[in-house]
């Protein structure tokens, strides 16, 4: 086995998120693993740690990554042979969001009565739990069945691991529901987690709206957790493919980027009626 190598980077969080959202855009992806801690005590600031299979050029990851200001510490080391996988998972707990607890084989000793159980390893696709956009996506779902929402016919569009199809489908077992992604292989892990956690669902690759699945579907309720950009881009379909009375949740947008996603469903004929922000990640709820 090769020696892997490790970039470790500390400083205020939000260059760190920042980067961090850029490595899960990236295709191909440029490292093996990466993950984001905040500091004990200190939510403002944390590390950033990103695993490679080999030694890189760290200057141009770091000018690629937008990880040069002065206030950024980056060191570079080799590894020595362990179980990665082990290690991984250590920096990957459990994680409560509403009534859910997104966990892992490792962490199923957790899951308590109360809970309703989501159970996502790490993988090559996104969407844990973790991160501030799942996790505000899984909060907002959570809040609106305790407020009564009852949708029949739900899209999770850029569905990543399938999680908050999944959570949808464990909050509304008689939904209609279709995931989709850009990436085959999201597709494909998403059915897999899908059976893993005994829910069904139609899930197919798809580019946008571009799609014959979506021929004569409309939705009551549609989750987007994707890019800010694709965001805006879509928002005419998406109203295009909300029912009346429909409700939309929004994430995967950077906090100072809310307003302009915001504006650009308002300008559809929507309103905001929730507007929430973890870790400087945005997520918003518009009916």
């Amino acid at each position: 086995m090769s020696t892997l190598w490790r970039l470790t980077v500390r400083g205020p969080i939000q260059p760190l998120h920042a980067a961090r959202a850029r490595l899960e855009e990236a295709d191909p992806a440029p490292a093996l693993s990466w993950s984001v801690f905040e500091a004990d005590g200190d939510p403002t600031h944390g590390s950033l740690e990103v695993l490679f299979a080999d030694r890189i050029d760290e200057d141009a990851f770091l000018a690629w990554a937008e990880l040069t200001g002065a206030a950024l510490e980056p060191v570079f080391m080799p590894l020595p042979e362990e179980d990665w996988i082990a290690m991984s998972l250590k920096g990957l707990p459990s994680q409560e969001a509403g009534r859910f607890l997104v966990y892992g084989a490792h962490t199923k000793d957790d899951l308590k009565p109360h809970h309703i159980g989501l159970e996502i390893e790490a993988g090559p696709a996104f969407g844990t739990g973790h991160h501030g956009t799942t996790l505000g996506c899984l909060k907002a779902l959570d809040a609106l069945e305790a407020s009564g929402l009852t949708p029949a016919t739900i899209l999770d569009l850029g569905t990543g691991t399938g999680l908050l199809a999944i959570a949808a489908r464990k909050l509304w077992p008689d939904a209609e529901i279709l995931a989709t992604d850009i990436d085959p292989v999201s597709v494909e892990e998403t059915l897999v987690n899908a059976q893993k956690n005994q829910t069904e669902f139609l899930a197919e690759t798809a580019d946008g709206f571009d799609h014959a699945v979506f021929e004569g579907r409309t939705f009551d309720l549609i989750i987007a957790n994707i890019l800010a950009g694709p965001l805006i881009e879509l928002a005419p379909q998406v109203a295009a493919r909300l029912n009346a009375g429909g409700t939309v949740v929004l994430s995967g947008l950077l906090e100072e980027q809310a307003g302009k996603v915001a504006a650009a469903y308002e300008a559809e004929g929507m309103s905001l009626k929730e507007r929430g922000v973890i870790e400087g990640w945005g997520t918003l709820v518009l009916r």
